[in-house]
């Protein structure tokens, strides 16, 4: 494989990384990200030689995030930017990276949550002088920036993905 495979297969973990630091400093997951995400990934399978079939079925397994996003966003059990983040990695992880990338995000979203329930009991006082973003985030009752989640299942589950193993094989 050449310089370009590598390139095209970093493209993900850049991009969630960039998603989960911009929930973790701003609460909010810009469309723009989830979007080259979708973008990055067809050049990526290209290159890689990944089989039509093969990249038929990451769309599928995409657009089946699509709808348990939507479906867990319209309870209010996440945000709008982490449902389409969501999705953009699956299309990524595919079907052989599912599994590993709901576990990890799930493992990851727990252990954020008790941080946070600890760290918001324990140091809400010193993050008074704090920037606004810590304030936001040692509030109360403040919201879970899960993109810190999704980004962390994603980049552990990378290596099960169709992509991964492509150039692992190649």
């Amino acid at each position: 494989m050449n310089e370009l495979s590598l390139v095209l297969l970093g493209v993900m973990p850049v991009l969630v990384i960039v998603a989960g630091l911009h929930d973790l400093t701003t609460m909010k997951i810009p469309n723009w990200l989830s979007g080259l995400l979708i973008l990055g990934f067809f050049p990526a399978a290209l290159v890689l030689g990944l089989p039509l079939s093969t990249t038929a079925v990451c769309v599928g397994v995409a657009l089946g995030a699509v709808v348990v996003g939507a479906g867990m966003f319209a309870l209010n059990w996440i945000g709008g930017g982490d449902a389409k983040l969501m999705a953009a990695v699956s299309l990524w992880l595919g079907l052989s990276g599912l599994l590993p990338f709901v576990l990890f995000t799930a493992v990851a979203g727990g252990g954020l949550c008790l941080i946070l329930l600890m760290a918001r009991r324990q140091f809400q006082v010193y993050a008074l002088g704090a920037p606004g973003w810590v304030s936001r985030l040692m509030a109360p009752k403040g919201d879970i920036p899960y993109g810190v989640a999704i980004a962390a299942g994603a980049l552990l589950a990378y290596s099960s993905s169709p992509l991964a193993l492509a150039y692992a094989a190649g």
